[in-house]
């Protein structure tokens, strides 16, 4: 009897007797191991968002900008790590990737815990800790390529909507979880002596008042407790596809593979980093990004043909389309949950107050709600509906959801810059609190239902030898929004006009409804409504 973990040979899961049989058994078992996988790499790439909003109320040493950018470089490495990762499973095989990617996880989850222990912790550590957890943002690429193996082309888009959608409820349960395991000594002497709190903060469950006892180190151990047995699960429970990966090598030779992909990823992040400091945004990042390909291309051995057949993707027009369609959906879902937390503190925790002589100044606002409380909900809904968008788009096609939506981001974007201009410039923010958080859930449930149609797409366009990779590619490149959003909003927050960046975005969804239109929904479109 084969060994459950064993490479299978033979797959052909477009063959309906054999989904039936033997495929669909074998897909779900590797979709239940890959979606906390995939989770854990949410979380801990995402995480940033919420130790920053903490560590102003402890009165870390760090400017709003430094913290803003603690969140920008996890975005940027996560995103550029998705270009070589979206390339493993081809090279390295399913189940070698996911494992050795789930436990590289335990790095920066133990070296932020570590870092979080002292408050004179110096800032480069904290920014190589940023970097370094921008692996959990790399692995959606492979999780996602791999996913898609497993499933025929009837069920694109039930199997990378359950994959990306469940692996997304990492950014709400990491929202959640963290604020809650701060507020208890869990790990006792072991993660050392607890802080107090300088400004109020919060929960799920309500306000905690400054002066409170708070484990602010928690935020990184706390993920160990997972990693430790869902690497274990990986290893044991999944599977190589011969077919995909017709030549893994043993385990040591795919990790060293995999950890070669990856310096490549960590070395383009560092040059990104760098290049950010002396060049503007708009040029640093599309530098990055052809630093990691032209890179990828010169990696020498076995890896350099391979490499070289997938490129073949580039040449393809739909890899473009899709790509620009993908930012909108998943780029707009991870930008927001990157920025909003600290867009919260900022906008709400000031208003203006105007003296005796007519002066107006921007003074903290003693009732400002808590970003830890309220910052998981948009978060949650766009995970939560994503499936429901690769459901709908198997019944009525991807592109006339995605169509849809985007009328619905270019509406909800621009009022909220509306809201948040008001709410900025207000003597009482808090009354424009709950519309403004609407109004984010709208853009999140928006994002999310057109994650599972982009991916629908993606997966009826392209064929078996192509998908993976042009999902790797795809999202590595939507996955930038994690780095632009907080970028851009944390500048216009501070240059005192937030309304640009959701202006700005706005214009780049009216622009995707003409893409999508053009390539898949026009009377003599290219491909009809995949």
């Amino acid at each position: 009897m084969a060994k459950t973990n064993a490479d299978i040979e033979h797959w052909d899961v477009e063959n309906e007797e054999f989904w039936e049989q033997k495929g669909k058994r074998i897909a779900s078992r590797n979709l239940w191991i890959s979606i906390p996988s995939l989770l854990m790499g949410f979380a801990i790439w995402l995480m940033w968002g919420m130790i920053t909003t903490q560590m102003k109320n402890l009165g870390f040493p760090f400017t709003v900008e430094q913290l803003f950018t603690l969140t920008a470089i996890a975005g940027l490495a996560g995103a550029t790590l998705r270009i070589p990762a979206s390339f493993m499973i081809k090279i390295a095989g399913g189940r070698n990737t996911v494992f050795l990617t789930t436990a590289l996880l335990m790095i920066p989850a133990l070296g932020t815990g570590i870092a979080l222990m002292n408050p004179d912790t110096p800032f480069i550590v904290f920014q190589a800790l940023a970097l370094l957890s921008g692996i959990g943002g790399g692995n959606f690429a492979c999780s996602m390529s791999n996913i898609s193996a497993f499933y025929p082309k009837s069920k694109q888009g039930y199997g990378l909507g359950m994959n990306a959608g469940l692996g997304n409820f990492g950014v709400t349960t990491m929202q959640i979880l963290i604020p809650l395991v701060m507020t208890v000594g869990i790990f006792g002497a072991l993660a050392g002596d607890p802080m107090q709190l300088q400004n109020p903060s919060g929960t799920l469950i309500g306000r905690i008042e400054a002066g409170t006892d708070t484990w602010i180190q928690n935020a990184g151990f706390i993920w160990l407790i997972f990693l430790i047995p869902l690497a274990f699960a990986g290893w044991f429970g999944m599977n190589n596809l011969k077919v995909v990966t017709p030549n893994p090598g043993n385990p040591l030779s795919a990790f060293g593979k995999i950890l070669g992909l990856y310096g490549v990823g960590i070395l383009t992040s560092l040059a990104g980093v760098w290049a950010l400091g002396v060049l503007n945004m708009w040029v640093a990042l599309p530098l990055t990004i052809i630093l990691t390909v032209v890179l990828l291309r010169l990696i020498p051995g076995d890896i350099k043909p391979n490499i070289k057949n997938q490129f073949a993707i580039f040449g393809n027009k739909h890899t473009w389309s899709m790509t620009v369609l993908y930012i909108l959906t998943f780029g707009s879902f991870i930008g927001f949950s990157a920025a909003l937390p600290l867009s919260i503190s900022v906008i709400f925790g000031n208003m203006m107050e105007v003296a005796a002589d007519g002066t107006v100044s921007r003074v903290v606002n003693p009732d400002a709600p808590s970003a830890l409380t309220w910052a998981w909900m948009g978060p949650f809904v766009g995970a939560l509906i994503r499936p429901v968008g690769g459901w709908i788009s198997d019944k009525m096609g991807g592109s006339i959801v995605t169509q849809i939506i985007s009328v619905v981001m270019v509406v909800a974007s621009v009022a909220t810059g509306y809201v948040m201009m008001l709410a900025y410039n207000s003597t009482d923010p808090n009354s424009y609190f709950a519309l403004f958080l609407i109004l984010f859930i709208v853009m999140f449930a928006a994002s999310g239902i057109g994650n599972g149609s982009t991916f629908r797409s993606i997966g009826v366009i392209f064929d078996q030898q192509q998908k993976g990779p042009v999902l790797g590619w795809t999202s590595a490149i939507a996955a930038y929004g994690a780095f632009i959003a907080p970028r851009v909003m944390g500048q216009e927050i501070q240059a005192g006009t937030p309304e640009v960046a959701m202006y700005g975005f706005a214009v780049f969804y009216a622009l995707c409804l003409v893409v999508n239109w053009w390539f898949y929904l026009r009377k003599n479109a290219y491909i009809k409504n995949p």
